[in-house]
C-alpha cells in the first residue's frame, strides 16, 4: 500500500508553499560551508563569515517546495537578530563540529535550552559537520552519542553527520529539514512510547469507517483498493493486497480477519510506515481526507455560518436532530436509554476530542447516577453548542459521520425584535440570563433544573460555593400541548453584571431574564431589584428589551417583613409579574421553568419599564402629538388656501 506516496505527496503538504530553515550553532562548526555546498553542489574555496538568505529552487527535492536557508551570525552583538530569525523558522538546523566535542556538548547546555526559552516550537535537525576531520581513533556511533540528548529534547526530529569538503550527506540535511516541516512527526507519533498519538488514531479511525462501505468492521480487497486509488491515484495489484495483509498478519494476527483488514491492522500499518520514516504516507492519507497539520478538519471543509444579526441565534434543524437521535441509539449498546461515559467516548472517538468534556458544556446537562446521558440530555448539549458555537457543531457533526450537506443541519432564527412585534417567538431554544446577588440561590436554581426531569441526580446542598465565572445549564422543558423546548440558563455572577452590560449587544442574545433573590433577606431583595432596573435600563437604551421574571428563592424560610408590599410595589411600578416563590430545598419549583419558557414564547409581555423609560415614552408621545397637531393645522390651512383660490377664480370669471 502507498507505493506512490512520494510521487503524489508533493500535492499535499498542508498548504505549504515555502519552507524557511534557519541554521545555527557555535562559531566554526561549519554552518556557512554547509549552506554553500548544498546550494552550489560543490565545496567553495572561500566562504564568507555570514551568508545572505540562500534559496533552493522548488525542483531541488521531489516535494517541489522551495526552501530558503538563513545563516546566522556567531557574534554576541547579533544575538537579537539570531533570536528573531529562530522565532521565524519553520525548522532549525543546529550544527556541531565532529572534530570539536565541546560543540556537541553546547547543544544540550546552550542551543536547545535557548530554543525553548525563545518558545521556538519547530522541528530541530542536529547536524554533525566536518565528518572528514573526526579523529578515527575515537569512533563513536551517532546513535550512542545522540540518544541521551534526544531523550531529553524531544523536539529533535533527526540527527545526521556530514562533510561539506567531501560532499557527504549534504543534500540529505535540508531534505530531512524540509520533510520535518511538510510531514512532521510530533502530531502523529509519540517517540517515547513508540505509539500513534491519540488524535492521529481518532483521525485514522474516522477515515477507516468512511472507507468501510459495508460497515462490517474490515476493509475488503475492493475497499482497500478504493482507498489506495483515492489517496495515491493508483490501484493495488491483487498480489500487493495479499502482501500487505501478510505483513500485518505476521506481526498482528488480529489485524486481519475473513472480511479483510481490521481497524487494528489499519492503525498498525500506519505506525509501521512512521517507524520506517515514511511519514509522507500517513500525511498524504490525512490530507486527502481534509485534515490539516493540527489533525483537525481544514477550515474550508466547514461551511461558513450564515450572516446573522446580534439578536438572531442558530438552532439545529429537524434533519440534524433526527441524525443525532439515530446516532444516540446506535451507540447505546446496552439499550438502557442512556449513553454512559464509555459509550459517549466511543461516539466521539472519531473527533479530536469529546466536545462535551470541556467548558462550557461539561456538567451543563442532566445525567443519571452512573454518569449516563439521556437522549434529551444529549440533544440539549448539542442545542447549547449550536447556540454558543455553531461552527463547532458543524465540525463535530462531520467528525461523527453526518453524511449530508452539514450546512443543512443548522438554521438561523428570526430577529428577536421582530418576535416582539409579532408577539410570538418560533424558537425551539431559549436562552435565559439568570441575575441575582450572592447567596440568592442562582446556582441552586441551575442545579435543580438539571434534576428536574426523570432523573433526580443533583440533590440539594446547604453548602455555599460562590460562582465566580459564568455557568450554563441546559435541559428540555415539556410545555402544555406536548411541545418540547430547550431552555439554556446562563448564570451571571453579581460581580460580572457590569462587565456584561458594558457591551451594547449584551442583551441581544437574551430571550428572557430572571432575577433571583433570597426571600428571607431584605438586602437580597433590594439588590435584585437594583439589578432588574440596571438590566431594564440597558434594554431601553439599546433597543434590546427582554421579558423579565422575578424568582423568590428559599420559600421554605420566613419572608422578610413587608416582603409582599415591596414586591407588589415593584411589580406595579415596573409592570412585571409578581415574584414566583420556589424552594429548591423542598423540591417545590412552582412550574418556574415552564413559566420561563412561556414568557420567552411571548416576548412582548413581561417587559419591565423603568421611570426613565416611562418618561422617555411620554416625551416621545407628546412630541408625536404636537407634530400631529402641527400637521393637521398645516393641512387645514392648505385646504383653506386652496378653497379661497377657487372662490377668487370663480368670482373673477363671473365679473
Amino acid at each position: 500500500m502507498a507505493r506512490t506516496a512520494a510521487g503524489n505527496a508533493n500535492q499535499h503538504h498542508g498548504g505549504r508553499t515555502a519552507v524557511r530553515i534557519v541554521v545555527a550553532g557555535d562559531q566554526g562548526t561549519g554552518k556557512s560551508s554547509l549552506i554553500v555546498t548544498a546550494a552550489a553542489e560543490n565545496y567553495p574555496a572561500n566562504v564568507p563569515p555570514l551568508l545572505p538568505p540562500t534559496r533552493l529552487p522548488e525542483d531541488f527535492y521531489p516535494e517541489r517546495v522551495p526552501i530558503t536557508i538563513i545563516d546566522t551570525s556567531s557574534k554576541p552583538e547579533d544575538n537579537v537578530k539570531v533570536a528573531e530569525d529562530l522565532k521565524a523558522a519553520d525548522a532549525v538546523v543546529l550544527t556541531y563540529a565532529c572534530d570539536q566535542p565541546h560543540t556537541l556538548d553546547r547543544l544540550s547546555t546552550f542551543w536547545l535550552p535557548k530554543l525553548r526559552q525563545l518558545e521556538v516550537r519547530v522541528p530541530v535537525i542536529v547536524v554533525g559537520c566536518k565528518l572528514d576531520l573526526r579523529d578515527e581513533n575515537h569512533e563513536v556511533s551517532l546513535e550512542q552519542v545522540m540518544s541521551p540528548i534526544m531523550q531529553q529534547f524531544r523536539e529533535i526530529e533527526t540527527c545526521i553527520e556530514c562533510s561539506a569538503f567531501k560532499h557527504i550527506q549534504i543534500p540529505e540535511v535540508f531534505y530531512y529539514a524540509q520533510k520535518a516541516v511538510l510531514h512532521p512527526t510530533a502530531p502523529l507519533f509519540d517517540q517515547e512510547t513508540q505509539t500513534l498519538k491519540d488524535q492521529c488514531v481518532r483521525a485514522l479511525k474516522r477515515i477507516f469507517i468512511l472507507c468501510d462501505h459495508d460497515r462490517d468492521g474490515a476493509l475488503s480487497d475492493p475497499e482497500l483498493n478504493d482507498f489506495q486509488v483515492k489517496c495515491f491515484n493508483a490501484p493495488l495489484q491483487p498480489s500487493e493486497i495479499v502482501g500487505v495483509k501478510r505483513v500485518v498478519q505476521e506481526k498482528l494476527p488480529e489485524g486481519v480477519n475473513d472480511q479483510g483488514l481490521t481497524l487494528t491492522g489499519f492503525l498498525f500499518l500506519h505506525a509501521l510506515f512512521i517507524e520506517k520514516g515514511r511519514l509522507e504516507t500517513t500525511w498524504t492519507v490525512l490530507r486527502k481526507f481534509g485534515y490539516n497539520n493540527d489533525i483537525r478538519l481544514s477550515e474550508e471543509l466547514i461551511p461558513n455560518i450564515p450572516k446573522r444579526t446580534s439578536d438572531q441565534s442558530v438552532e439545529l434543524t429537524n434533519e440534524a436532530i433526527d441524525f443525532l437521535s439515530a446516532t444516540f441509539n446506535l451507540y447505546d449498546d446496552d439499550r438502557d436509554g442512556a449513553l454512559r461515559p464509555r459509550e459517549l467516548e466511543e461516539l466521539f472517538s472519531t473527533a479530536p476530542v469529546s466536545p462535551f468534556s470541556e467548558f462550557p458544556y461539561k456538567e451543563a446537562e442532566e445525567r443519571n447516577a452512573f454518569g449516563g446521558l439521556s437522549l434529551d440530555g444529549f440533544l440539549s448539549q448539542w442545542a447549547l453548542m449550536t447556540l454558543l458555537n455553531p461552527a463547532s457543531t458543524m465540525e463535530n457533526l462531520i467528525y461523527i459521520g453526518y453524511a449530508g450537506d452539514v450546512s443543512s443541519a443548522i438554521r438561523v432564527t428570526r430577529k428577536r425584535r421582530l418576535d416582539r412585534k409579532k408577539q410570538q417567538s418560533e424558537r425551539n431554544v431559549f436562552q435565559c440570563f439568570v441575575f441575582g446577588p450572592k447567596k440568592a440561590g442562582k446556582s441552586a436554581l441551575l442545579d435543580s433544573f438539571l434534576g428536574s426531569g426523570n432523573w433526580k441526580c443533583r440533590p440539594f446542598s446547604d453548602n455555599y460555593h460562590p460562582t465566580t465565572e459564568e455557568r450554563y445549564a441546559v435541559n428540555h422543558v415539556d410545555q402544555p400541548g406536548g411541545t418540547k423546548k430547550f431552555l439554556v440558563l446562563r448564570e451571571v455572577p453579581e460581580d460580572g453584571v457590569s462587565k456584561l452590560l458594558s457591551s451594547k449587544d449584551a442583551l441581544a442574545a437574551c430571550d428572557i431574564a430572571v432575577f433571583v433573590h433570597d426571600s428571607s433577606d431584605e438586602l437580597s431583595w433590594k439588590r435584585a431589584t437594583e439589578l432588574l432596573v440596571e438590566v431594564a435600563s440597558h434594554g431601553e437604551n439599546t433597543g434590546f428589551e427582554v421579558p423579565c421574571l422575578i424568582v423568590a428563592a428559599k420559600d421554605d424560610l420566613d419572608s422578610f417583613p413587608l416582603a409582599i408590599q415591596h414586591s407588589t410595589r415593584v411589580s406595579q411600578d415596573m409592570g412585571t409579574e409578581a415574584p414566583i416563590p420556589i424552594s429548591t430545598k423542598l423540591g417545590d419549583f412552582n412550574s418556574v421553568f415552564r413559566k420561563i419558557v412561556s414568557a420567552a414564547e411571548h416576548p412582548h409581555l413581561s417587559i419591565p419599564e423603568t421611570e426613565a423609560g416611562r418618561s422617555r415614552k411620554q416625551y416621545h408621545r407628546l412630541i408625536n402629538r404636537s407634530l400631529m397637531f402641527v400637521s393637521v393645522g398645516a393641512a387645514v390651512a392648505i385646504v383653506g388656501l386652496a378653497a379661497y383660490r377657487v372662490y377668487a377664480a370663480r368670482k373673477n370669471a363671473s365679473s
